[in-house]
C-alpha cells in the first residue's frame, strides 16, 4: 500500500508539474496617431525630429517630435514611379524602404516586386530633407529574376567599423545576401563584384528575410525576421539575430549555430494580442538602441517599438 501511495505520489508530481511558459515578450512601448505601418525604417534628423518611411503607395513618410506621437506629411514619390511598375505590375505599392543620413543626406534603399515573384528589384534615393517632394531617383541598384536562387527585396544599408558602405537584403529562396556599396554613387563597389551570404534556412521553407545590421561592441548583428507576414493575426514573423566580428560573417545564434544553416536566436515573437512582430529597423538614440517593427492587430499592421538591452551581448528588448 504505502508502495501503491509512493507511486501515485510520484505520478501526480508529473502530471501536476508546472509546465515552462513559453518566452514572455513586452508589448510595444506607447505610439499614437497614424500609426498602421508596414516594414517600418526609422531615423533622427539632424533636428531632432523622428523620420519614419515604410511600405505603401510611394513610400508612406511619417513624422514625429517625441517618438511617440507620429503623423503621415506625405510620400516619398507622391506623383508615383513609374520605373518601378515593371516589378510591381503597375501597382504603385512599395516595400521595405531602408532610411539612414550620411555625409548631410538621406539614403533611401526600396523595393519593387509582387508577392511571391524573384523578379525584384532595388532602388536608390536621396534627399536633403527626406521630406515629400525633395527626393531625387538615382536609379536601379540590384535586380533578380524568375531564374535567381535568391530574391532583390528587403534593403538594408550598414556602415563598417572602417567606413566601408555594405548593403544586405533578400528575401526566400537562398536566403540573405550582401554587396558591397561604393560610398560615392550609392550602387554596387566597382572593385568588389561578390555576392556574399548571411543567412538562410534551407530546411524551412526559406522563410527568412528583411535583414537589418548594426555593430555594436565589436560585433556584427544581423538581426532577421523568420517565418510569415502578411496573414493578418495568422502572421508567425518573429525576430531572430545572429553575430560576427566580420561584416561579412559568419553570423551565429548564441548556440553557435551558423545562420546560414538555418540559425538564429529569438529577440521577439507573438504574444497576446500582439501577432507576427518583425521586419524589424534598429536605431541608437539617446536613451539607448531602440527597435522599430510592425506587428498584426484584427484590424491591420501597426508600429511597434521597443527598447534594447545587451545583457552578456546578446539583445533583447524591453
Amino acid at each position: 500500500m504505502r508502495i501503491a501511495v509512493g507511486l501515485l505520489a510520484v505520478v501526480l508530481a508529473v502530471v501536476l508539474a508546472p509546465v515552462p511558459a513559453a518566452a514572455e515578450y513586452p508589448n510595444p512601448g506607447l505610439v499614437t496617431g497614424d500609426v498602421a505601418v508596414h516594414d517600418p525604417s526609422i531615423v533622427r534628423a539632424p533636428d531632432g525630429t523622428y523620420i519614419l518611411v515604410s511600405t505603401g503607395n510611394g513610400l508612406d513618410i511619417r513624422t514625429s517630435t517625441d517618438r511617440i506621437a507620429f503623423r503621415r506629411v506625405g510620400a516619398v514619390w507622391p506623383n508615383g514611379a513609374p520605373w518601378t511598375l515593371p516589378f510591381t505590375g503597375g501597382s504603385a505599392n512599395l516595400w521595405a524602404p531602408d532610411l539612414s543620413y550620411h555625409n548631410g543626406q538621406f539614403s533611401l534603399y526600396y523595393s519593387a516586386s509582387t508577392f511571391g515573384s524573384r523578379d525584384s528589384a532595388i532602388f536608390l534615393a536621396t534627399s536633403p530633407t527626406a521630406m515629400p517632394g525633395t527626393w531625387t531617383d538615382r536609379g536601379m541598384v540590384v535586380r533578380t529574376t524568375g531564374s535567381s536562387d535568391h530574391n532583390a527585396i528587403d534593403p538594408n544599408l550598414v556602415v563598417d567599423n572602417g567606413g566601408g558602405w555594405w548593403l544586405s537584403y533578400g528575401s526566400f529562396w537562398s536566403g540573405i545576401k550582401m554587396i558591397r556599396i561604393d560610398p560615392a554613387t550609392g550602387k554596387q563597389h566597382p572593385g568588389d563584384g561578390t555576392r556574399y551570404s548571411l543567412s538562410s534556412r534551407p530546411n524551412a521553407g526559406g522563410a527568412v528575410e528583411a535583414p537589418f545590421i548594426i555593430h555594436r561592441d565589436g560585433f556584427y548583428y544581423l538581426f532577421v525576421s523568420f517565418d510569415y507576414c502578411c496573414r493578418g493575426t495568422d502572421s508567425t514573423y518573429r525576430v531572430m539575430v545572429g553575430r560576427s566580428s566580420s561584416i561579412t560573417g559568419p553570423y551565429v545564434d548564441r548556440n553557435g549555430v551558423a545562420m546560414t544553416n538555418g540559425g538564429g536566436t529569438e529577440v521577439l515573437a507573438s504574444h497576446g494580442s500582439i501577432r507576427g512582430p518583425g521586419h524589424q529597423a534598429l536605431m541608437s538614440d539617446s536613451d539607448g538602441w531602440l527597435m522599430a517593427y510592425h506587428y498584426y492587430t484584427s484590424s491591420g499592421s501597426r508600429l511597434g517599438v521597443n527598447l534594447v538591452g545587451w545583457a552578456g551581448g546578446w539583445p533583447s528588448v524591453y
